[in-house]
């Protein structure tokens, strides 16, 4: 990953031995979230382990697949699992599927996680779309030499997730009838769960639900020019004056039920955006 140009072109050149697709849009599926590959038409599965550079999913729920076919009549790409800085991965390798997909075509990038409710009004199974996030992670994926071929040294992050697709997603959830949020996401590195005090923290200083990935993600497709949009599963309660343990069944249960809204509201905002 010394050279992350010549590591795209190796991890390109083989998927293109799979595939000539060109898709625009390009998805990360998180936590529990990994059905939406069963509305897919897919065209070809490749399993990340054959990829050259791709790190391996090693958390439970995260299948492992780079997926390519159609969704809502748009060709796309899928990732069926993504990877953590929690796993021992740097957030270059974290982020490097991101880079591939650019380099595939895709300019739209939609990100679901699951995540912890800290707002007083979330409660568990919400759906929030995310309008802003904090980097707590404590690391940086564009730390290091910048390629300036794939995006500038300082990208501007004043719209970190797009306002248009943020609208689009709004209008799709009136129109479908799902109940919607709209909030901060705070990232930090995990892979623990937060005490009562950091809970405490991290409303204070305006985050509105806590997880472990999609900021890095975000980081680098703002970097390389994409758009983003990105959803939390509201998983479990964060109210430090109430809080109840928690384990990771419960989080992937309540990821599971809430999928199926989470899904159609996918589906009609990439509806909705141009192939």
């Amino acid at each position: 990953m010394t050279d992350i140009r010549a590591a795209m072109n190796e991890a390109v050149a083989f998927i293109r031995t799979q595939t000539v697709s060109n898709p625009r849009i390009g998805i990360i599926l998180g936590t529990g979230l990994g059905g939406l590959v069963g509305e897919i038409d897919i065209e070809v599965a490749i399993e990340y382990g054959d990829i050259p550079h791709f790190p391996v999913s090693t958390v439970e729920s995260h299948d492992g697949r780079l997926i390519f076919g159609t969704l809502a009549d748009k060709p796309v790409v899928a990732m069926q699992g993504r990877f953590h800085f929690y796993e021992g991965y740097s957030l270059k390798q974290v982020t490097f599927p991101v880079r591939v997909m650019h380099d595939l075509g895709v300019r739209d990038l939609l990100i679901s996680n699951a995540a912890g409710g800290m707002n007083p009004v979330f409660r568990r199974g919400d759906i929030m779309v995310i309008w802003d996030h904090i980097n707590l992670i404590g690391d940086n994926p564009l730390i290091g030499p910048n390629d300036d071929t794939l995006g500038p040294r300082f990208p501007d992050m004043s719209e970190a997730y797009s306002e248009a697709y943020i609208a689009i997603a709004e209008q799709v959830a009136l129109e479908e009838h799902i109940p919607l949020r709209k909030g901060v996401f705070v990232a930090v590195a995990g892979p623990n769960l937060e005490t009562r005090a950091e809970y405490r923290f991290l409303r204070n200083i305006g985050a509105d639900a806590v997880g472990m990935s999609t900021v890095p993600e975000n980081i680098v497709a703002v970097h390389m020019g994409m758009k983003v949009l990105a959803f939390s599963i509201i998983t479990d309660e964060c109210f430090p004056d109430a809080l109840e343990p928690v384990d990771v069944p419960t989080i992937i249960k309540t990821a599971n039920e809430t999928e199926p809204s989470l899904r159609a509201l996918m589906k009609g905002v990439i509806a909705r955006l141009r192939a």
